[in-house]
Formats: structure tokens, C-alpha cells, sequence
């Protein structure tokens, strides 16, 4: 399910810091993230302007806005999982 308002290549390098742990990646980095369809710098550089990244003065490094640690601490779980999960932990 994607977020109103972004793409699957901005949500994909939002996952990017998630999965390195990193409040901050340069350009590079950005640039080599696996993507489906498109990628680049340019879901990065939208997302400075949707207010998830901000960057450096010479645009080579990127950093975690308090929105995108918001918006990344959120981590759905299916409803099936949770009732097998809660399943699971019940005693026989």
C-alpha cells in the first residue's frame, strides 16, 4: 500500500536508512539503491521537497527529517499475522 502523496521509489529510499540504520546518505549511496522502476537521486530530491530529507548545501549528502523517523517508526502488520502470532503464544 503506498503512502498518499509518495512513490514507490521515494518510500524505497526512505526503507534505504531503515535498513543501513543511518540518519544520513550521500549522493552516491542514493544513487545505487535497487529500485524496480526508476530511481536515481531524483525520488531523494523530491523528497526534500516533500519534507522527509534535507541536504547539504552542495546537495551530497542526504538526512532524516523528523517526519521521515516518523513516518519510518511506523511498521504495519497484517491482521493475520497478529491473531497466528497471538495464537502461537497461547498455552495448550
Amino acid at each position: 500500500m503506498l503512502i498518499k502523496g509518495m512513490t514507490e521509489q521515494e518510500i524505497r529510499v526512505l526503507q534505504e536508512f531503515r535498513r543501513i540504520t543511518a540518519d544520513t546518505m550521500s549522493l552516491t549511496a542514493v544513487k545505487a539503491i535497487k529500485h524496480p522502476t526508476g530511481g536515481g537521486e531524483a525520488p531523494a530530491f523530491s523528497l526534500v521537497a516533500k519534507g522527509y530529507l534535507t541536504t547539504d548545501d552542495g546537495r551530497q549528502v542526504f538526512t532524516l527529517t523528523e517526519k521521515a523517523k516518523e513516518f519510518l517508526a511506523y511498521d504495519p502488520k497484517p491482521e493475520f499475522e497478529e491473531t497466528s502470532a497471538a495464537a502461537a503464544e497461547e498455552p495448550e
